[in-house]
């Protein structure tokens, strides 16, 4: 099937050609670029939802139950569930595994599993266009599932608009570590398995390490904007009445859940929303977005330089080659970067780039 049919058959609503166009882009296959470069047009509608936290903490169980809600509301879901990469393979260990339970047989709910392939944070390059092509199909939701490898983590901040991090009661020590790095990609503090001992200790201590933050000025990530004193679904995101809300309008709630039970979804549910609202009302998400592309600007020309590059050294006989040169006293690594970059920076001041060249 060509590049332009699969296209065709995606925008029209076919699952099948969906489940080719991301596994085509998981794979690098030829003329993967090019059908991404055509999704880009038809991008920008999903609200994509990012869910972290720590190994136990419930997160395919929650994806479920959020999946199942939004679909009792009406609204489509496409779910990428980010499981650790394979040593033998590369691809994911459970491969292309249908995992969640209630949702299972309905199409409008499409689950799919990617490889982290080894990338910092759990999410690959590949992740973010499987991002768009759901976006592009028209899934209204978009789940993101990570391996919640730790602070690392903080790399879906660049694929997400909102970013819920749970909590299992008792962590402990395990909160502490939260300020490495993920209480600021935080937007949403879920502690699931609520029903448990020691959720209420959870959640007061999510609440004073909120306030710490705040105290000393931490910035946030993918919302950044945290207060204490905001427990379960507020309706009222700008925070008129709430002294403690900080000056760019958004507080963190922290939301309790039973997600085996389905308790507390409807509430993360409406956060999701009041996140959402603020997002486009404050002009953040417009920040988001920008800033989101031009990561993705930066990350091509490093792996299109470093394709070039490499190519460049095997032409001058390989890096061994040029090595060995060095062992000898013949060269210095300094010198042979400058002879390999010559060519390149030699056609980059005859180009001048401009956004308009691009478009």
């Amino acid at each position: 099937m060509s590049e332009e049919t699969l296209l065709e058959e995606l925008l029209a609503g076919k699952h099948r050609a969906l489940a080719r166009v991301i596994s085509k882009i998981e794979d690098r296959s030829p003329g993967y670029r090019e059908l991404v470069s055509e999704l880009y047009a038809h991008t920008g509608n999903a609200d994509v939802i990012g869910i972290t936290g720590s190994p136990g903490a419930g997160k395919s169980t929650l994806v479920d139950k959020l999946a199942e809600t939004y679909r009792e509301r009406g609204e489509t879901v496409g779910i990428i569930a980010i499981d650790p990469s394979s040593p033998f393979t590369g691809g994911a260990v459970l491969g292309d595994r249908i995992r969640m339970a209630s949702t299972v047989g309905d199409m409008d709910v499409f689950v799919r599993s990617m490889s982290a392939r080894g990338t910092l944070g759990g999410l690959s390059t590949a992740t973010a266009d499987a991002v768009k092509a759901m976006d592009a199909f028209g899934k209204d939701k978009v789940i993101i599932e990570t391996v919640g490898a730790g602070q690392n983590e903080i790399d879906i901040v660049r694929t997400a608009d909102t970013v819920a991090v749970l909590v299992p009661p008792g962590s402990g020590d395990d909160i502490q570590t939260l300020k490495a790095g993920i209480l600021e990609i935080a937007d949403i503090f879920v502690v699931n398995k609520a029903d448990r001992d020691g959720a209420d200790r959870t959640v007061q201590e999510l609440r004073d390490m909120i306030q710490l933050g705040n105290e000393g000025g931490m910035s946030g990530g993918a919302g950044g904007h945290h207060s204490q004193d905001v427990i379960d679904a507020h309706d009222d995101w700008n925070g008129e009445d709430d002294d403690t809300t900080d000056e760019t309008g958004w507080t963190t709630p922290i939301v309790e859940t039973v997600a085996t039970k389905g308790t507390g979804v409807d509430d993360l549910l409406n956060e999701f929303g009041a996140h959402r609202e603020y997002l486009l009302e404050s002009g953040e998400h417009a920040t988001q977005v920008r800033g989101r592309y031009a990561e993705e600007v930066r990350t091509l020309l490093r792996e299109d330089i470093h394709a070039m590059l490499e190519a460049e050294l095997e032409a001058a006989g390989g890096v061994d080659a040029l090595a060995e040169s060095v062992r000898q006293g013949e060269t210095d690594p300094y010198s042979i970067a400058d002879d390999v970059l010559a060519p390149l920076e030699d056609c980059l001041e005859e180009v001048d780039v401009e956004p308009s060249d691009a478009a």
